[in-house]
């Protein structure tokens, strides 16, 4: 699999709205520029962190070559959002904890970060002036201070990454941090994980209140934030092997078991020839003889109860490989979520037709075994 996904191993959104409060347990996490009921700008902002030992061993043990590395984030719900806006997130400065807190909590929570500390007990103050090297911070003059503090640069790279939403968009967020992963991964700066913010004209708004609301990693749903490595793994070597080329074909799995623990990798292994094979004179039968898909052939997981795509088909990716045995492609159990059920979707190129071949293919990941 050339797609591989590390969950959060904790997350919260910080406000300037409440100062002292922890918002480490809330199931959604949100980014914000908003009028609170006092006539007041406000602004909510993200913090994200991602295990460095789980960062590592990806890189170390799972992935090949090249590689891109992206945060990702589903909506959950928004309000008010702009026609055109961008996104920023940058590598977080300075340890923080997670708490359990969560917003709006009376007595306010202080268990952990909030908007002007880092610690729990409202204890390491986030900077408001005098940075550390290549970092900063930023709120609104005459505003409470805190916020929190980022790498904007480091070996002289660019730590400010971004994504633009257009009209018609998702809202989601999938943001390239490949740059940062990898400096955390050399240990040039810590893993702090990262921060996510609007840009800071749309910050502390007062002329319209901008919500986005994403599920955090507490969330009862599907839909946890995650951090997602790319790479192409694929190998294309047909040897004796014919290339399909007809589309009217059988195209199927030999070896879905159907459930497998949420640890290490399975190889899927992909049968395909004509399903009216040419006649010929031969010691075996012609249905018995395997052929090799196109090289421009991706596999796709899909969630058999949501029908979203997990695993999209990806032209990079996603590639289908193939050896003297036939054509196969890899999945990462670990990088799934457990006790839930995946589709296998196969997209060709057959005949000059492009088809997605869907034989419900079904597989669940169980957790522990």
């Amino acid at each position: 699999m050339a797609v591989y996904r590390i969950f959060p191993e904790k997350d919260a959104f910080i406000s300037s709205e409440v100062p002292t409060g922890n918002t480490g347990k809330d199931e959604i996490i949100e980014i914000g520029g908003y009028v609170d009921s006092t006539g007041l700008g406000q602004t909510n902002r993200i913090v994200v962190q991602y295990s460095t030992s789980e960062i590592n061993d990806a890189i170390a043990n799972k992935v090949t070559g090249s590689y891109s590395a992206s945060l990702s984030l589903y909506l959950a719900d928004a309000y008010q959002i702009p026609v055109n806006y961008a996104l920023y997130a940058y590598p977080v400065s300075g340890a923080w904890d997670s708490g359990v807190g969560k917003f709006g909590d009376i007595p306010t929570n202080t268990t952990g970060v909030s908007w002007k500390y880092r610690l729990a007990g409202e204890a390491g103050e986030w900077a408001t002036g005098s940075f550390a090297a290549n970092t900063t911070g930023s709120y609104l003059s005459g505003s409470t201070p805190g916020g929190g503090n980022w790498y904007t640069g480091s070996a002289g790279i660019n730590l400010e990454f971004t994504q633009s939403h257009a009209l018609n968009s998702t809202n989601d967020v999938n943001i390239d941090v490949t740059k940062a992963i990898q400096l955390f991964n050399s240990n040039t700066i810590v893993n702090s994980g990262f921060i996510l913010k609007l840009p800071n004209n749309l910050e502390y708004n007062t002329t319209s209140s901008i919500r986005l609301k994403y599920y955090g990693v507490d969330t009862n749903t599907i839909y946890p934030p995650f951090l997602e490595f790319k790479w192409d793994d694929s190998v294309y070597s047909t040897g004796s092997l014919s290339v399909l080329s007809n589309n009217i074909s059988i195209i199927n799995l030999t070896n879905n078991k159907g459930r497998y623990a949420d640890v290490g990798k399975q190889r899927f292994r992909v049968s395909a020839r004509p399903k009216y094979p040419i006649r010929s004179f031969t010691t075996s039968s012609a249905f018995l003889t395997n052929y090799a898909l196109p090289s421009a052939s991706y596999w796709g997981l899909r969630d058999e109860n949501t029908e979203e795509m997990v695993v999209d088909f990806d032209t990079k990716f996603t590639k289908i490989s193939c050896d003297t045995n036939g054509s196969f492609f890899d999945v990462y159990m670990d990088g799934l979520q457990p006790e839930r059920y995946y589709r296998i979707l196969v997209k060709t190129t057959l005949d000059g037709s492009t088809t997605v071949v869907d034989n419900q293919n079904i597989f669940k990941v169980v957790r522990n075994g």
